[in-house]
């Protein structure tokens, strides 16, 4: 398996997360094949070639957390993205449970 090919498949991956839900880096690695693979995911994510059509921004932690401030282009630009496509938080700023996708 090259990574060009993984890559390829967490993209796909990341396309069928539907708006109003988000998946984890674990999630998207075992519907890439690889369950044990959460940090090439993320890697994947970050050098994602086209933003426009791969929503990268619904792709959290585990637990619900947003990634770094950085990541999307200002602190807070990820929770505005998903706030703009219906997802809420708690009280301490994590994606609520039953906005996973598949869960």
């Amino acid at each position: 398996m090259t990574n060009d090919n993984f890559f390829a498949r967490v993209y796909a991956a990341v396309q069928s997360v539907p708006k109003g839900k988000v998946a984890s880096y674990g999630m998207i690695a075992a519907m890439a094949g690889n369950p044990r693979a959460a940090r090439v995911v993320g890697w994947a994510l970050h050098v994602n070639p086209d933003p426009e059509n791969i929503p990268c921004y619904r792709i959290v932690n585990r637990a619900g957390r947003l990634s770094p401030a950085f990541a999307f282009g200002g602190e807070n630009v990820q929770r505005l993205l998903l706030e703009a496509d219906g997802v809420e938080f708690d009280a301490r700023g994590y994606v609520r449970r039953e906005y996973f996708f598949g869960e």
